[in-house]
């Protein structure tokens, strides 16, 4: 793929960029959390551009060449290669925070089951479980982690309106789920990121399994 970088930004820090999402992309898609093709992943780059997947990737076998460059409209900067049909998600979110530093979007079979479960309530309340104090900002089990499930849709500025909804009502958002989808999630950095991905999927089989239980 040929990628022509502005002047601002140097082709070292491009680099590593892709090589960090495709390095973990590789880890993600050995958890089995990124089948056929699914999934993207971003890291921004500086405060108007971000590194992306390109759409239709094999996430597993990702190398610099299927990273591409962004603006934060999510058009494609000195290539011609196509982003995720998702990129909106992940430039809304580094508009609404200027601190975050990566996004991950994961398709794992708990994501999707917890997805559609939970569909109907619109929401996912954790409370309790240890493993909440691994996302930032939270620093106990008494506090209540609410990660929301929004309708899918193919028209991503719906979807974006919809996390818009969420925040102007002054909910805090860490994650969220899209019906029948996957999950979103972020972090100052890729590390922090991954860490938020890590808890949230572990939290949701937690939730699932109790679901599961009760019901017997």
């Amino acid at each position: 793929m040929s990628q022509t970088l502005p002047d601002t930004i140097s082709v070292s820090v491009f680099n590593g960029c892709a090589d960090c999402i495709a390095r973990t992309a590789g880890e993600l898609a050995a958890r089995g959390w990124t089948p056929a093709t699914s999934s993207n992943f971003s890291m921004r780059v500086d405060a108007t551009h971000a590194a992306i997947t390109v759409s239709g990737r094999d996430k597993g076998k990702l190398g610099r060449d299927d990273i591409m460059l962004i603006d934060m409209d999510g058009h494609g900067v000195g290539t011609e290669a196509r982003p995720s049909a998702e990129t909106a998600l992940h430039t809304h979110v580094y508009r609404r925070w200027p601190e975050a530093g990566a996004v991950l979007h994961t398709h794992s079979r708990t994501q999707s089951v917890a997805s559609r479960l939970f569909a109907a309530e619109g929401v996912i309340r954790l409370q309790g479980w240890e493993l909440q104090k691994a996302i930032s900002g939270h620093d106990t089990h008494e506090s209540v982690l609410e990660i929301p499930v929004f309708p899918n849709t193919q028209h991503i500025p719906e979807l974006v309106a919809r996390v818009d909804a969420w925040l102007d009502a002054g909910k805090p958002l860490h994650a969220y789920l899209i019906d029948g989808h996957g999950i979103y999630t972020w972090g100052r950095d890729m590390a922090e990121t991954e860490r938020h991905l890590e808890a949230l999927e572990f939290l949701l089989g937690c939730e699932l399994d109790l679901r599961k239980l009760r019901a017997s």
